[in-house]
């Protein structure tokens, strides 16, 4: 068997930052697959809490500098990269200095819901894919993590369904229990939008709030994973609602999440 090329996005990774369990998450399953000979890459966002000199980040000029469109707006990609110190992992992280260069992460020191959050999550899976793009490295597998990686899935199926990078790829979604209570004003359609993403596309987005993302990526991924059976009720209600139509599984990260996750991936390859 070839070796397997997976890419997984997510909103965080330690040792970088840790705010959820994603951060442990992610710093774990790409070594041990990268282990197992699997060709391993990582995009996260460049939140403001990062410190740049400490964890030694530096532009990669070559990929950046292309604008990435919110609704009517175009803002620049930056990306920058960085080697975690104790695995042979590099992290390419997503930037804008409108989105990402503010010290917090989805909330403002007065714990307020920053009300742009949907665009920082348009911004960053749009400029996720570009960045695979201008890499040149098609995944055989795109693992999504979490609610800021949930319109990756749909883009997949969309707009670069024929693109030869993401053709053949096959993506995976896994939920944790990071629920936020806000509801998005304006018009996310249109932000959120890109070429062959019709309304009909992103009819479970019509609520504007966390639930409509959820639902979104478990829309459109082609496995859905419950990183745990003790979730809150709403997310346990949102995957009774497409379990028949969806492979759903829950893997826990135990001792053998793992091996569980090599075999999915691979039964997902074929």
């Amino acid at each position: 068997m070839s070796k397997l090329r997976i890419l997984y996005v997510a909103s965080e990774i330690d040792p970088f930052l840790q705010t959820s369990e994603v951060a442990d998450f992610v710093r774990k399953l790409p070594q041990a697959m990268q282990e197992k000979g699997m060709e391993i890459r990582i995009l996260v966002p460049r939140f403001g809490l990062i410190n740049e000199r400490k964890n030694r980040l530096h532009e990669v000029v070559r990929l950046s500098g292309i604008n990435i469109s919110v609704g009517e707006e175009e803002k620049p990609l930056v990306i920058k990269v960085a080697s975690i110190p104790t695995a042979k992992l590099q992290v390419y992280f997503i930037d804008n200095e409108d989105y990402f260069k503010r010290k917090f992460v989805f909330n403002d020191k007065e714990d307020k819901f920053y009300e742009d959050n949907d665009e920082r999550v348009v911004f960053f899976c749009k400029g996720a894919l570009e960045t695979v793009k201008k890499l040149g490295w098609a995944p055989d597998i795109v693992h999504c993590n979490d609610w800021m990686t949930s319109l990756i899935p749909l883009y997949i199926k969309t707009t670069y369904k024929n693109d030869p990078i993401f053709q053949n790829s096959k993506t995976v979604f896994t939920v944790y229990d990071n629920k936020f209570n806000h509801k998005f004003n304006g018009d996310l359609f249109s932000k959120v939008k890109m070429i062959d993403v019709e309304d009909e596309n992103l009819k479970n987005l019509k609520s504007a709030d966390y639930s409509g993302f959820m639902k979104l990526g478990m829309e459109y991924s082609d496995a859905v994973i419950k990183s745990s059976d003790d979730l809150n009720k709403e997310l346990l209600q949102l995957f009774d609602d497409c379990e028949e139509k969806k492979k759903i599984n829950t893997i826990e990260k135990d001792e053998n999440f793992t091996e569980l996750y090599f075999e999915l991936y691979n039964e997902l390859i074929g």
